[in-house]
């Protein structure tokens, strides 16, 4: 019943329209991490920009990207104007060209999951494509969406088609989409955007800065520079992962 209480704007997504099969556990943003002590050392500037910023020579070396291949792609595709929803194999190789250029000459220093949060805190690196919620509430770091925008992704939940305790999992994600259990969650440190709007009265309550931040309850302002990466075919996925580990060396 509590479905009802899902974020407009994830109720008809490509891959279950109408959310007949799933539920979004939380959602969030790729843009750009920096180590503002270790980036400002460097480029002189407190803040980053775009995407292409991270190129700049003086940051050689010392810039990650994400593993993750809708992110770094979707990230880079849409600085190149590409709307990431609707793109196409050029569009692709385009991106993927910037990248192997990037990684080859050194400019990245490496490509990493979550592993370059610890080295974005100790300032090995000045800057990464990051997850907004990895970021966001450490003084020493900032988070940025880039003038082309951000990748708005979300983990989802379903349930398997032959679970034997389907009942218990669906009043499990019932509880979770109860506003004032939602709202504990986020006061308890998930720094990740609830499906659950409604729940931000609870979290006013538990933490009024908390309740601020729009990596977690987003304006319509804020959700208009971001993009959701398309849907792919099972072979459109593995075409595109094994092109970009290629380039990575994963």
């Amino acid at each position: 019943p509590n479905a009802k209480n899902l974020r407009p704007q994830l109720v008809e997504v490509p891959f279950d329209k109408g959310r007949n099969y799933s539920l979004p556990w939380m959602s969030g943003f790729a843009g750009i991490g920096i180590n503002k002590k270790v980036f400002k050392k460097l480029t002189g500037k407190s803040e980053i920009k775009s995407i292409d910023d991270l190129w700049d020579p003086k940051l050689k070396g010392r810039i990650t990207v994400l593993s993750e291949m809708r992110d770094t792609m979707g990230l880079i595709m849409m600085s190149q104007g590409k709307d990431i929803g609707n793109f196409t194999d050029a569009d692709f190789q385009d991106a993927l060209a910037v990248l192997k250029d990037k990684v080859d000459s050194g400019q990245v220093r490496q490509v990493t999951g979550n592993g370059y949060l610890p080295e974005l805190e100790s300032g090995a690196i000045a800057a990464s494509t990051a997850w907004s919620g990895d970021v966001d509430g450490n003084p020493d770091l900032a988070w940025f969406v880039p003038e082309s925008g951000a990748t708005y992704w979300t983990d989802n939940m379903l349930i398997p088609a032959l679970a034997s305790h389907k009942t218990n999992a669906e009043k499990a994600m019932n509880f979770y989409y109860d506003p004032e259990n939602a709202g504990r969650l986020i006061a308890g440190g998930v720094t990740y955007v609830t499906p659950v709007p409604s729940a931000k009265p609870t979290v006013q309550k538990l933490d009024a800065e908390l309740a601020k931040n729009p990596l977690i309850f987003p304006s319509e302002q804020f959700l208009a520079n971001t993009q959701i990466f398309k849907v792919l075919t099972a072979e459109e996925n593995d075409n595109y992962t094994q092109l970009f580990n290629d380039v990575v060396g994963a």
